[in-house]
């Protein structure tokens, strides 16, 4: 299948799963404007902390420049990143990660017209942060050292850490959710962070077979290492997949397949995560009780502070 046409499929699948989070008549939003409880305040606050950290890597990536300049009253405040620069794209992926940026930022709009919200934790986006996962995904230091914004390819393989974590985080949260409204944002949000992975997954199949210079390392072998990373730093099984299936995947009608666009379980259901799953991955050590990589202080909110220093693993 020509590149031009998986993509063009895949923002058609992205766009159906957009449809389906609006509502269907005007009686679906008579109370969008009601207040939600605590309990779904204190779930929905959570989020913040990777829609911040979205914001400003794309924004940094395709802009030079972050929320301070382009909607400093959603910080509150909080510390800018540390490390985060202009990536050197070209300009269709520009165009991409822009878009992509300022969906982040009426990310965080949104959350904040519900939830009181924190400032904005400390977050480290310097190509060091992004080296060392990619040095754990191997098991080795890679020679030299990966920098997410040296060219399109490493901001895109960079950007493949992030909307996927964030999916599956709101797919994990809405089952708990207990009002309409709060459930009708999740499911809004999550249909934008689901078409953003399927776009960097597609964006990237498109080069599966292509070295990622200078380490002869293929861009569908980093994915595969990146979201095997990712699933043994989760502690909870095999939720994550890279954008080539194994020589020995077969759908459950039995067809062989070798490509992977969207990672899905066996019933082509996306899969989830809580929120304990997730720092695991994001503080990059495996437990939600000790601050790190992304995070050098801990992410912010009610949720992630019960973690940090606690016995909880």
């Amino acid at each position: 299948m020509a590149a031009s046409t998986i993509f063009t499929t895949t923002l058609s699948v992205s766009l159906l799963l957009l449809f389906l989070t609006i509502p269907t008549s005007f009686a679906d939003l008579s109370d969008m404007g009601k207040s939600i409880s605590e309990y779904d305040m204190n779930l929905l606050e959570f989020p913040l902390n990777l829609e911040f950290l979205q914001a400003e890597f794309f924004l940094w990536g395709a802009l030079g420049q972050g929320l301070d300049h382009v909607a400093s009253n959603l910080t509150m405040g909080g510390p800018a990143p540390v490390g985060a620069r202009k990536a050197n794209l070209d300009a269709f992926t520009a165009d991409i990660i822009t878009q992509f940026a300022y969906q982040e930022v009426g990310h965080i709009r949104a959350l904040k017209k519900h939830v009181e919200g924190f400032p904005r934790p400390l977050m480290d986006l310097s190509p060091s942060c992004f080296s060392n996962l990619m040095d754990k995904a191997f098991g080795h230091s890679l020679q030299p050292s990966f920098n997410p914004y040296a060219n399109s390819v490493n901001f895109l393989l960079a950007s493949y850490l992030l909307p996927y974590i964030a999916l599956t985080g709101y797919e994990g949260l809405n089952p708990h959710l207990q009002s309409s409204t709060s459930r009708r944002l999740c499911g809004g949000l999550l249909g934008v962070q689901s078409a953003q992975d399927a776009v960097i997954r597609a964006l990237l199949y498109q080069q599966a077979s292509s070295n990622v210079e200078p380490y002869g390392v293929s861009v569908a072998e980093f994915t595969s290492k990146i979201s095997g990373l990712r699933n043994e730093l989760g502690h909870t099984g095999n939720k994550d997949q890279g954008i080539v299936a194994p020589s020995s995947a077969t759908s459950e009608e039995g067809k062989n397949h070798v490509g992977n666009l969207l990672a899905e379980n066996s019933n082509s259901i996306c899969y989830q995560r809580a929120p304990k799953e997730i720092l695991r991955i994001m503080y990059g050590k495996g437990t939600a009780s000790v601050a790190g990589g992304f995070f050098p202080n801990g992410a912010n909110g009610q949720i992630a502070k019960s973690y940090l220093h606690s016995s909880a693993f």
